[in-house]
């Protein structure tokens, strides 16, 4: 039985780690200061024996217990929740991985960092593989998470090259799944409760510009292989869909997949916004014997579900508020 450490355990990606971390036998602790995670998330999981809930910053050393493995998962992720205080995303994506590194020195501990797709920027090679640099705005509203993801990597690879610690980095690309906040700004939840809404759908440019969405249960299942390559791999590995949409193509899912009566509506494309992103997901597959299961539209029907109990729950509470 391992003792495993997710840091950011409370929020979207932490919480479905931490669930399967348990399902497996593992003793997880889950450490979070709730800034973007959600103590409902991992509600259901406390008094369980194998969890424990440790609510502190990252940005602060904490006397651990030992931990076998660390997965540092830390720090908002969404451009509505990084960009609200970049100063502060910026002392997370470091001093985090600062410390969490640490950590995993002290204790002899294999360490994951959680890193992203936003470390190519707007790229100039497409698909993008592991080995291209990227094209990032030092300057621009979302450096303080592209630059703040790429100084991590570069903590993480001189941690392994002067002081030996055991690591692995893995760059993920858009994921999407229950549990998503409503509010986190990003485009599937956006588009979809604007559906379920039957509001004006907002495509911000003209809907060209493409992702690729994997779903929540696919990335996990690539972080628990990844933990497991042998400790001469450490990556970066994409972990993302290869399969490519356009924004304006996900609209058009949504809308029909909800039954939705909304209309496409477009305003400007954002600052440093990417126009292309989509993975070379070679090395995933021949590493990791690792590829998305989860088809696009299965994953859309799993997520309006989820969206729309969450809007039914919240009209039966207002009604019960109002005493309705």
């Amino acid at each position: 039985m391992k003792r495993i450490l997710v840091t950011g355990g409370a929020g979207f990606i932490g919480s479905h780690l931490c669930e399967r971390l348990i399902r497996e036998g593992n003793r997880v602790i889950c450490l979070d200061n709730f800034l973007t995670g959600r103590k409902e998330y991992i509600t259901h999981l406390i008094g369980n024996k194998l969890f424990e809930l440790v609510e502190h910053d990252i940005m602060y050393s904490y006397p651990m217990d030992h931990v076998d493995e660390i997965y540092h998962l830390a720090c908002p992720a969404s451009p509505v929740h990084y960009q609200r205080d970049p100063i502060k995303t910026m002392k997370i994506s470091v001093l985090g991985s600062y410390n969490a590194l640490g950590m995993a020195k002290r204790h002899d501990a294999k360490i994951l960092l959680a890193s992203t797709s936003e470390i190519y920027g707007d790229p100039l090679v497409h698909p993008q593989p592991e080995h291209y640099w990227g094209n990032v705005n030092t300057i621009g509203p979302r450096s303080c998470y592209d630059e703040g993801k790429r100084c991590a990597e570069t903590l993480f690879m001189d941690y392994y090259r002067q002081e030996k610690v055991r690591i692995k980095i893995v760059r993920i690309f858009n994921t999407y799944g229950p549990g998503m906040l409503p509010d986190d700004g990003r485009v599937i939840s956006n588009f979809i409760l604007q559906a379920l809404q039957n509001q004006d759908i907002t495509i911000y440019g003209d809907g060209s510009q493409t992702r690729s969405f994997q779903y929540i249960d696919d990335l996990i299942e690539a972080l628990l292989k990844m933990m497991r390559t042998d400790e001469s791999f450490i990556g970066p590995v994409n972990i993302g869909n290869p399969r490519e949409f356009t924004i304006k193509e996900l609209a058009e899912r949504i809308v029909a997949l909800s039954d939705s009566s909304s209309k496409l509506v477009y305003k400007p494309l954002p600052v440093d916004d990417p126009k292309q992103r989509q993975p070379d997901i070679t090395l995933a597959r021949e590493i990791l014997d690792w590829e998305p299961a989860i088809r696009l539209d299965e994953g859309l029907t799993k997520m309006i579900r989820f969206f729309r109990e969450q809007l039914q729950q919240e009209s039966i509470e207002a009604n019960i508020s109002l005493g309705l």
